[in-house]
């Protein structure tokens, strides 16, 4: 059996290669970057093993007998899903990696700019001593810490944002009620969400309902106080819209991992809008997120390839 890996980050595949050659698989190694690189690779695989390439519809056609497409992380928005589900080859994620790593960094951008780190680094340096900040500061315990979504690294996030004692809230309408509940965290409606946060973190799935979920109009019903923090889709947020409520003084902040276009592009105006933490999509990582995600992945590819239940089929 053939299985292509499309694209990787990774300094070695090897632990990919051990596991894979379990099934036994011959493997491909590529760094497609558009369809047609992909299409030239792809077609006569059993599995793809896939990280950023875009797997769309026209890729999916071409497949002659594959019989599992793996992403290599949590997202899926690089597959199209529908296409897949079509042929009747699944597309499994890897969804139960990096849940801390992903929740620490979201709480530090979160502390960080709500102590107001930057912005008083940048005073210091440039030979301003004062011991009070140019702006509001409220304490943790008065503030809303909020997620738009209330899945697994949501909810860790709010866990750690409870040893702060943040008043703790979540949006999903995903969720039943009594899961708010028994995590005593309040739930707010859409409207609420955009009202009611004091720091409002993003940890939804990028699809065509959720796309610039913040938006100019949502940034609008924000507090003048607010932080915005989003380590989940770039696509959750009409970055230009956001860089011009930065300007604007419409939020306080925003601390930033993941972008429509990455890398960002030099001449996008969030680059220089204040008060503002970019990270260059790293939430994910640490030394030991990267040998778990990828055994995790070529373990489902293995899976897929002797006919055997999958953990996390998303096109069912």
């Amino acid at each position: 059996m053939k299985v292509v890996i499309t694209d990787h980050g990774f300094k070695s595949v090897d632990p990919v290669r051990a596991i894979l050659a379990a099934a036994p698989a011959e493997l491909v190694i590529a760094q497609c970057q558009t369809p047609e690189q992909v299409m030239a690779v792809a077609a006569e695989a059993d599995a793809l093993f896939v990280q950023w390439a875009p797997v769309n519809a026209a890729v999916i056609s071409k497949l002659r007998h594959c019989k599992i497409i793996v992403r290599c992380g949590i997202g899926v928005d690089n597959v199209d899903l529908d296409a897949a589900k079509a042929r009747d080859i699944p597309v499994c994620n890897v969804p139960d990696y990096c849940i801390n790593e992903v929740a620490d960094h979201t709480l530090a951008l979160a502390l960080a700019l709500a102590r107001q780190l930057p912005q008083i680094d940048r005073r210091l340096r440039g030979e301003t001593w004062k011991i009070v900040p140019d702006h509001p500061m409220p304490a943790f315990r008065e503030m809303v810490f909020a997620t738009a979504g209330f899945g697994r690294i949501a909810r860790m996030v709010l866990e750690r944002a409870r040893g702060f004692q943040f008043r703790l809230a979540a949006y999903d309408p995903f969720i039943p009620d009594e899961a708010f509940q028994k995590a005593g965290v309040q739930q707010l409606s859409l409207d609420e969400l955009f009202q009611q946060s004091d720091v409002l973190s993003l940890h939804s799935p990028l699809t065509p309902q959720t796309k610039h979920l913040v938006s100019a109009a949502r940034l609008a019903q924000m507090k003048p106080t607010a932080i915005v923090v989003n380590t989940a889709r770039g696509g959750l947020i009409d970055t230009s819209a956001l860089a011009d409520a930065l300007r604007a003084g419409r939020i306080a902040g925003a601390g930033i991992d993941v972008l429509e276009t990455e890398p960002l592009p030099a001449d996008h105006p969030l680059r220089k809008a204040p008060n503002t933490l970019l990270t260059s999509h790293v939430a994910w990582y640490s030394e030991a997120s990267v040998p778990q995600l990828q055994r995790l992945a070529a373990e489902e590819v293995v899976r897929g390839l002797r006919d055997q239940p999958l953990r996390n089929q998303v096109n069912q």
